[in-house]
């Protein structure tokens, strides 16, 4: 067993491992799927990252990978998404293919490919590299017409495993496939007798079609596998090795749990390792995401925030089974701190136990998109850069040249501008309104006293005749207290005094460090006494 095998810690090649000990050999297919019944949202994505990681760990361990993704886009259109245009259109559409139901903003061939491109590129975006299937075509080319005629054939056994979680058993008329009515395109239809050839007979049970119609199994593309059977019928033509899935289709009874029977009877091949993952939300959203009802956040809505080594280190973060929310608000800035710190270990800046620092270095690699840096890029702190970018109008050209001395190379120079692009857009779309400021552009007047006057003139002249020779915020912080305190003031109505001569409201970030950060010629000019 290599080192790597002897090292693992983190799930993904745990879960590499496993499948290495259950059959050794030089390619692995993993697998995973979603219907694109509208746009694909941010939890949908986990189940890519969750194949995506575990694909990381056996391509560690010198294995070849089909990362193959399965767009079930011949599933039936069942509920027009109320975050879509032309909805009176698209519910002319409902119960047909969603391949067959155009696209809504005229950019694609349709309904289907407009969501299927949309996240494939937001997939690039994130470093993930896989083998789309677009299952409409399959059943459009007659590639599954074996597997229909065998479900058809094998429909006693199915409705026997499909009866063992069922309060109603299956009727005996009961068919293991759909149909898409020959003459409305509906899927609302019943399959009422099979030759136990190729020959299907169904009716149309839409009240404005009621079509009686007969299929060539081996000619037609109308008939399509339910999930509960068309699931394990590709597990058996893909051949595949792993696949994950949502607790919906985990608990005991789901379709898991049929479709380890079903493939195993029914088609001959048999289940794949399997990890159930849990759900994903968005902190102030509460619920499940959904892309048919349309409360959702994509990837690229968490681009818009989040640096992409950023996402997928959220998600190897988490094991699999344990939910977890991403948040908009403040903790955008705790979360950009606690990824700085994993960095800083992972590169042995910030000290560490062994396991932590094992980890850490894991989970940095599988968080990376493209090479692994020799050095630690660039950190420009999350809640600092936006104190920078603030004092500069939001100028990301004007910001960098406060780290000019600490941008380095062309990695140093991609992080700085993906972090200042994204907190930018942070401040400007979800930050708290107590956290955004503007630097006042010309000195303000405020009645003062004479000890704050007198005060504000001692520090005028200090930060002019010491700027140079203020070493850090802490020594600047000590010597405004003892100025305060040499004129009988108490610290906060002082604060509050200068927080309003620089940006106009009563409290700010941190005092010190905010005035050497705006720079001495500003802070002189709005200071004044």
């Amino acid at each position: 067993m290599s080192q790597a095998l002897n090292d693992a810690v983190h799930w993904a090649d745990l879960t590499a491992d496993r499948l290495i000990r259950q059959e050794d050999k030089e390619t692995y297919t993993l697998a995973s799927g979603i219907t694109p019944s509208g746009v694909v949202h941010f939890g949908n994505f986990r189940e890519v990252m969750t194949t995506e990681l575990v694909a990381r760990g056996l391509k560690k361990r010198g294995k070849k990978v089909r990362f193959i993704f399965s767009w079930d886009d011949y599933d039936t259109f069942r509920k027009v998404p109320a975050n879509l245009p032309k909805q009176d259109e698209l519910s002319q559409f409902l119960f047909q293919p969603i391949v067959d139901t155009p696209d809504p903003f005229g950019e694609h061939e349709s309904y289907a490919a407009h969501h299927e491109k949309s996240f494939e590129a937001q997939l690039k975006k994130m470093g993930i590299d896989l083998e789309p299937i677009y299952q409409s075509k399959k059943y459009k080319t007659g590639a599954y017409k074996e597997q229909i005629k065998l479900t058809l054939a094998k429909k006693d056994v199915i409705a026997g495993i499909l009866n063992k979680w069922r309060s109603t058993p299956l009727s005996d008329d009961w068919m293991p496939v759909s149909v898409y009515c020959e003459k409305c395109n509906r899927d609302k239809t019943t399959a009422t007798s099979y030759d136990g050839h190729n020959k299907l007979n169904y009716t149309c049970d839409s009240e404005d079609c009621k079509h009686t119609g007969s299929v060539d199994l081996d000619t037609t593309s109308r008939v399509k596998l339910p999930w509960r059977m068309d699931w394990p019928m590709r597990w058996s033509v893909e051949k595949v090795d792993f696949e994950p899935g949502g607790k919906d289709h985990s608990s005991q009874g789901g379709s898991f749990t049929t479709a380890k029977d079903i493939v195993s009877e029914v088609y001959g091949w048999k289940a794949p390792m399997y990890l159930q993952y849990d759900f994903v939300s968005i902190k102030g959203m509460g619920g499940k995401m959904s892309s048919s009802k349309g409360n959702l956040v994509t990837v690229n809505d968490v681009l818009d925030v989040y640096e992409p080594e950023m996402v997928r280190w959220i998600f190897a973060s988490y094991k699999t089974n344990i939910d977890f929310g991403l948040s908009f608000d403040l903790d955008v800035i705790k979360n950009y701190e606690d990824f700085d710190r994993m960095e800083r270990m992972a590169y042995g800046i910030e000290p560490g136990n062994d396991k932590k620092v094992a980890m850490a270095k894991r989970v940095y690699e599988l968080s990376q998109i493209g090479d692994h840096p020799s050095e630690m890029p660039f950190q420009p702190a999350f809640r600092h850069l936006c104190n920078v970018l603030q004092i500069n109008d939001l100028d990301i050209k004007r910001a960098r040249s406060f780290y000019t001395n600490e941008i380095k190379n062309e990695r140093d120079e991609r992080r700085f501008q993906e972090r200042a692009l994204r907190a930018a857009y942070w401040i400007e779309n979800s930050a708290p309104e107590e956290f955004k400021f503007s630097l006042n552009k010309e000195p303000v007047k405020i009645e003062m006293n004479h000890k704050e006057s007198t005060f504000l003139y001692e520090l005028h002249n200090f930060l002019k005749s010491e700027w140079n020779h203020i070493t850090d915020d802490k020594m600047l912080h000590e010597r405004m207290y003892e100025m305060i305190h040499a004129q009988e003031l108490e610290p906060m109505p002082v604060f509050t005094l200068l927080y309003k001569k620089l940006i106009g409201l009563e409290k700010g970030p941190k005092l010190a460090g905010f005035i050497r950060t705006i720079g001495m010629e500003r802070v002189l000019k709005l200071l004044v006494p």
